[in-house]
């Protein structure tokens, strides 16, 4: 069984009743709404995200296209892309050449290769955002430091500075009054 608050229930005339009427509350709404999605962390973090997705698709090609690529030919002309374990032979069975191959054949296969191209990727970017970071914290300036209490003060009578604390002149002997 639903229940309504009386203060939500809509009258006749577009109003709410005991309330502002509904384009009141659209208006409210909607600046509150601009409020929030104008916020420079908004913005800040919706640009993040569109800088992150095309910097991936980046850091994917770097991997490879650019890196995989020379490791695998130091290794033997290994495509770590097609390193994979087969759990299941398909039909037809194997030994299959590629991944693509294996999951054509319908064989159940744990694709390695591609997991280590994943963690490669990974510390990649890791690193990247780890200089940028460093980079970003040596940008930004360090507040100034509090300013230091005052050690000194000036004598009434000669205006010369004495210390703090005293509580005579040592240049002109005047008694000093109490703060």
């Amino acid at each position: 069984m639903l229940s309504f608050d009386s203060t939500l229930l809509l009258g006749l005339s577009g109003r709410i009743v005991g309330g502002e009427s509904t384009v009141e509350r659209s208006k409210k709404m909607w600046e509150e709404f601009k409020k929030f999605a104008l916020k420079g962390n908004v913005i800040d973090l919706a640009v993040g995200i569109i800088l992150g997705t095309s910097f991936t698709a980046i850091v994917n090609s770097l991997v490879k296209d650019v890196i995989m690529p020379p490791i695998g030919l130091l290794l033997g002309r290994v495509d770590f892309a097609n390193l994979f374990a087969t759990l299941k032979q398909g039909d037809p069975a194997g030994p299959y050449a590629t991944v693509a191959l294996a999951q054509e054949a319908g064989a159940v296969t744990i694709n390695y290769g591609v997991f280590i191209n994943a963690i490669i990727t990974f510390v990649i970017v890791a690193l990247v955002l780890f200089f940028v970071i460093k980079g970003a914290n040596k940008l930004q300036k360090e507040p100034a430091p509090a300013p230091a209490a005052p050690t000194t003060k000036v004598c009434p009578f000669c205006q010369t500075d004495i210390p703090i604390k005293a509580q005579r002149c040592p240049h002109c002997t005047s008694q000093l009054p109490a703060e």
